[in-house]
């Protein structure tokens, strides 16, 4: 069976360079630590490296738990997670759980039984204290406020962002405003909906439930959120869309059937995805990369010095305005 000084002399480098490589230290070349994979597959060492991650007791993996893979808030998410993770030598292990319990709970019980050093939560459905009850398993990052909860977050003020963007169709002039949202339940839905109430109510305005367009997530949706607010007596003037993956379907359906944008309907996305900037799309930008190069690293800094971090850490978003109405 070959050993570590196989591998040095397979990939024609030294024993200590070797063990970085397997041990996922950075700071070798890429050249380096290349040749140093090559001569693991070609010697047949797998089973020797997982006998070195039981010994050290990691596994030198991270889960990531998130309700879909190519929604754009959520690629956005994973690439700034997976930046660090590669520079820190570490995998990254996908749940996507489309935000059904069963698939979260399948996440924290690999959690539990060591299969992974640590998870990260992107967005998730189970209450609280399911995650409570996994906390003595293995550091866990939550990209989502926790309000009166003792866990580690970072987490988009999506309060803000949302106030933000309401306060600017007020200045626009617009009183009849509604938004469309992917689910009403959740954290980031909730401080939504308290932004909506309280800008709303701060100049008098009563919020109306009929405005509220739930289950946008993607382009298509769009169409629908059209359709539906052709239908409505009273109509909306503007909408908050907190996808501009929506946002476009939104606005690219209204030009099909003669809907005029912004005079009609105003629309502000959110994501600064490049659609928003090809259709001239106000839109609130949000720092999805930022939070999940965040998350990374305060996990990455719990497993390496074992510090347990207590607070909760937000991130800003800030509004970009291209489309007057």
């Amino acid at each position: 069976m070959a050993n570590i000084r196989d591998l040095a002399k397979e990939a024609g480098v030294s024993v200590a360079t070797v063990s970085r490589v397997l041990n996922g230290y950075p700071y070798v070349s890429e050249e380096k630590r290349k040749a140093v994979w090559e001569a693991v597959e070609k010697l047949n060492y797998t089973k020797n490296i997982q006998a070195v991650h039981l010994a050290k007791g990691k596994t030198r993996i991270v889960g990531v738990m998130l309700p879909y893979i190519h929604h754009p808030y959520f690629s956005a998410v994973i690439e700034g997670i997976s930046k660090e993770a590669l520079r820190c030598g570490y995998q990254l292990l996908l749940f996507q759980t489309n935000y059904e319990v069963k698939r979260e709970l399948e996440a924290l019980e690999r959690l539990r039984m060591k299969q992974m050093d640590g998870l990260i939560v992107c967005s998730h459905e189970a209450d609280w204290e399911v995650f409570a009850a996994y906390r003595e398993d293995g550091p866990i990052v939550l990209c989502e406020r926790a309000v009166g909860h003792d866990f580690f977050t970072v987490y988009i003020d999506h309060y803000q962002a949302f106030a933000q963007a309401l306060r600017y169709l007020l200045d626009k002039g617009h009183r009849r405003i509604g938004y469309c949202i992917g689910r009403t339940t959740g954290p980031n839905s909730q401080a939504r909906a308290a932004a909506y109430r309280d800008v709303l109510g701060s100049v008098g305005v009563i919020p109306q439930p009929q405005w509220i367009f739930d289950g946008c997530l993607f382009l298509e949706d769009g169409k629908r959120v059209i359709e539906r607010w052709m239908d409505m007596k009273e109509r909306p003037s503007a909408l908050l869309v907190t996808s501009d993956q929506v946002a476009a379907g939104i606005v690219l359906h209204a030009q099909r059937v003669g809907v005029h944008i912004p005079e009609e309907l105003a629309v502000i996305g959110f994501d600064n995805d490049p659609l928003a900037e090809m259709l001239g799309m106000t839109t609130v930008a949000l720092p999805h990369f930022a939070l999940g190069e965040k998350a990374f690293r305060l996990l990455h800094h719990w497993l390496e010095t074992g510090n347990v971090p207590r607070t909760q850490e937000e991130l800003p978003a800030r509004l970009i305005v291209r489309m007057t109405g």
